[in-house]
This record gives structure tokens, C-alpha cells and sequence, in this order.
């Protein structure tokens, strides 16, 4: 039972009655029982709200900065009509509005509530409970009553890179029609015979295609299809740092490197796929938290925000032994395996590196890493003497990634180091550049 503001009202004006009153004492219990009758017989002709029937409908997934709605259905079987307030209650990450709405619903029949969801985190967001207060005919008095709903919108990756593929891919169909090579490479295959014209390489020249004619043709090659691309997403602590702004709220605090290398992943799966190559996703840390493998070109994406919409950072140290393992044992043949990670100097030092070797002799490797913008304004400081310090300790720092990027390209690893919103298209250009070179 839950008592309304008129009753206070109420209670008020018996106060100011029995003050005016000749014999205030009698009028104190004449004021309190006339309010108590009024008050339960409120009560007991408000509609009960245990019975309601409640359902949810709408939506059950959303990307990351946009909206959904949830529609909940309150169906009342009672003789009475359910008049007052309904509250669905979710997490506050999930930013529901309105907090409270009206409701009335004759016997018998059923309204529909709506409530919108702006999600501000990504993951698995559940609704709690559904509450309801009914108020009596009189405004006096309210019964009032919770009812679980279950419900669980899955909120995904943004994907705020894919402004960036239309670029990438008129770059991908330059490289695979418009400019076929003439020197095969590791990752190529015969295309075509034209005409050899001044500037071409004679290692291209095919002689019995020239013997055939009176003409010197020359071979061309293209990159070579059905590549398998391997993207490993580190999950261990060094992901959860934030770095550069939140996209979806602007909050200057910023975004973990693991939502930032997320969205490089998804890049560059979009981009491998529509150049013919297999795409499979493994997330890791000191176990597996995700693996998609044999996702068809149409499907990839959306198998992949699926996968990583509940992964967030843990706060345990990368098993890098484990990680390899895990890599060796889902690819057998030589691939490209793509591995996101942070370019921290000691946690590399202490757990990438002893392994390196033993995965880089097998596969062709990519490393991408998110650098901190702060670190490179603190380099620039020189007013006062704090800015000083804080700018020779960011120098040491740049100093430190510099020597390791150095020590990753002479096991023959390539690296990617770039600032948040800079990591996915650089991906996507050295994926570009290892096609067009012919290593895949």
C-alpha cells in the first residue's frame, strides 16, 4: 500500500479543523477515522496489480550511439481498471526514458507502453523489474507491486570505421584490376597476356606466348584470392585503457583500446572479405573468450559484432604462450594473422616476444597497436617546469615504443602504431600494401 499526496492534503486541512474545533480532542478521532475510512475504502477499490499479465516486444539487438525501443504490453484480467503509474526499471548504462509513465487500463483490455533505450555501453544490458502503482478512485491511497520481465538488448559494436571502406575498396579495385603487376610475387597469380610496352620489366616476358606471335607479350599477375586472414584480439588488462574521446557520449576520458581495436577489426574483415579472402576472429587473453571461424562474406560482420558486443577487457595478464597455441592450432597453413594488441614495451617484453618467433616462422604477422594522444600533447609541453617532467617522461615513453616497434619488424613482424581514430584505416592501408607486395 502506498499512500498519495492528497492524502497529505487531506490530512491538512482535518488538521486545521480540529484547531478550529470547540473540543479538539473529539475532533481528533473524528478527523482520524473518517480519513482511515476514506483511505481503505480507496484502497479496496483500486485495481490490484498483482494479477496484470505483462509482455515485452521489440528489438534485441542495437549499435552502440543509436536508439531502440522496447514495447511493453499490460494486459488486466481483474474486475477493476488499473489507473496510477508503471516504471520499467533497467540499468542506468542503458539511458531509459521515460523513467515513469502513466497507465490506465480497463478490466479486460490491454495498453502498450513504450519505453526508449539509448545504450551508452556496449554488452549485454537486462531490464530489472516492471513496477506498478494503481491508485484508487479517490486519489487517496495506491496499491503498488513489481513483476519480472525478462528482456536482454545486446548492444553492438558502432563500427564508426566503415565511413572509411569505400575508400579502401575503389583502393582494393585499383590493385586488383585496374593495375595488375608485372613481377609475380609470393601472393599472386597469372591474370592476363598484353602487349609489352616501353618501361615493363623483361622478367615479365612470356617467350612462347611471343614465339605465337609477331608481338612481345608480357604476363600480368593479380594478388591472390581466398587468402586467410586471422584477426586476434587481445583481452587481457592493457585493453581496458582509455584512450583518445568517446565516440558515442564525447566523454573526454575516452574509449578502452579494446572498443578502438574492435573497430579496426571491423574494418579490416569488411575490407578482406570483399577482396576474396577468409576472415576468422579470435579473442584472447588467458583463454578464449570468442572464436568465428567459416562465417560466409555476407554473414562475417554480423557474426562478428554479435561475438564481440559482451567481451570486455580483463584485468589479468595476457597468456601469450596460450595465445599462440591457440593460433597454431586453428591455423594450419600459412596465413596473415593480425594481432591487436597494446605496444606496452614491458608486458611485450615479458610475454609476446619469447613466443614470437615460433608463430612469425609460420605465419605472416601483423601487429596494430592504439597509441595515447595525451602522450604525444604531453611531448610538446615546455611552459612551466611540471610540463617539462611531464614531457621528457612522454618522450621516454615514445622512446621505449619506438626501440620495440624496431625489435618487431627484425623478428620480421609488421606493426601498425597509430592514434584511436587513426588505427583503422592504417590497418586497412597495411593490409593494402601486403596484398599489392604480394605476401599474403
Amino acid at each position: 500500500m502506498a499512500l498519495t499526496g492528497r492524502t497529505g492534503l487531506l490530512a491538512a486541512l482535518g488538521a486545521i479543523v480540529v484547531l478550529s474545533a470547540p473540543q479538539p480532542g473529539i475532533a481528533v478521532l473524528g478527523v482520524l477515522a473518517l480519513l482511515t475510512a476514506l483511505v481503505v475504502a480507496d484502497l479496496l477499490l483500486a485495481g490490484s496489480v498483482r494479477p496484470l499479465r505483462l509482455e515485452r516486444s521489440g528489438e534485441r539487438r542495437v549499435r552502440l550511439g543509436d536508439t531502440v525501443e522496447v514495447t511493453l504490453t499490460v494486459t488486466n484480467p481483474g474486475p477493476r481498471r488499473v489507473r496510477g503509474l508503471i516504471r520499467d526499471a533497467w540499468s542506468p548504462s542503458t539511458r531509459a526514458l521515460p523513467r515513469q509513465q502513466p497507465l490506465d487500463v480497463p478490466a479486460g483490455e490491454r495498453r502498450r507502453v513504450v519505453t526508449v533505450l539509448a545504450p551508452s555501453r556496449r554488452g549485454d544490458r537486462e531490464s530489472a523489474v516492471v513496477t506498478v502503482r494503481s491508485v484508487g478512485p479517490l486519489g487517496l491511497a495506491a496499491r503498488q507491486g513489481s513483476h519480472a520481465v525478462p528482456w536482454t538488448i545486446r548492444v553492438l559494436p558502432p563500427f564508426l570505421s566503415r565511413s572509411h571502406l569505400p575508400a579502401k575498396l575503389s583502393r582494393l579495385r585499383e590493385l586488383e584490376g585496374r593495375h595488375p603487376v608485372l613481377i609475380r610475387g609470393q601472393g599472386t597469380e597469372f591474370d592476363s597476356l598484353r602487349e609489352y610496352v616501353v618501361g615493363d620489366d623483361v622478367r615479365s616476358i612470356d617467350w612462347r606466348a611471343t614465339a605465337r606471335r609477331n608481338d612481345v607479350v608480357v604476363r600480368t599477375w593479380r594478388p591472390e584470392r581466398d587468402r586467410r586472414v586471422l584477426i586476434v584480439l587481445d583481452t587481457s588488462r592493457t585493453s581496458a585503457g582509455r584512450v583518445g574521446v568517446d565516440p558515442a557520449s564525447g566523454d573526454p576520458s575516452g574509449w578502452p583500446r579494446l572498443d578502438w581495436s574492435m573497430d579496426a577489426a571491423l574494418l579490416l574483415a569488411a575490407l578482406a572479405a570483399r577482396a576474396g579472402d577468409r576472415v576468422d576472429f579470435l579473442a584472447h587473453d588467458r583463454t578464449v573468450r570468442a572464436w568465428v571461424s567459416g562465417a560466409s562474406r555476407t554473414e562475417l560482420l554480423s557474426v562478428m559484432v554479435n561475438a564481440m558486443a559482451p567481451i570486455e577487457a580483463e584485468l589479468i595478464e595476457a597468456d601469450s604462450e596460450g595465445m599462440v597455441a591457440a593460433i597454431m592450432a586453428r591455423a594450419a597453413h600459412r596465413c596473415l594473422v593480425v594481432l591487436l594488441t597494446d605496444l606496452n614495451p614491458a608486458a611485450l617484453e615479458e610475454g609476446l616476444l619469447p613466443v614470437l618467433p615460433q608463430l612469425a616462422s609460420r605465419h605472416l604477422v601483423l601487429l596494430a597497436a592504439v597509441s595515447d594522444p595525451r602522450v604525444a600533447a604531453m611531448a610538446e609541453g615546455r611552459d612551466t617546469a611540471e610540463q617539462v617532467y611531464d614531457a621528457a617522461a612522454a618522450e621516454h615513453l615514445r622512446g621505449a615504443r619506438r626501440r620495440m616497434t624496431a625489435r618487431l619488424r627484425r623478428h620480421g613482424v609488421e606493426v601498425v602504431d597509430a592514434l584511436p581514430d587513426q588505427i583503422a584505416p592504417a590497418l586497412a592501408d597495411a593490409y593494402l600494401a601486403l596484398k599489392a607486395a604480394g605476401r599474403l
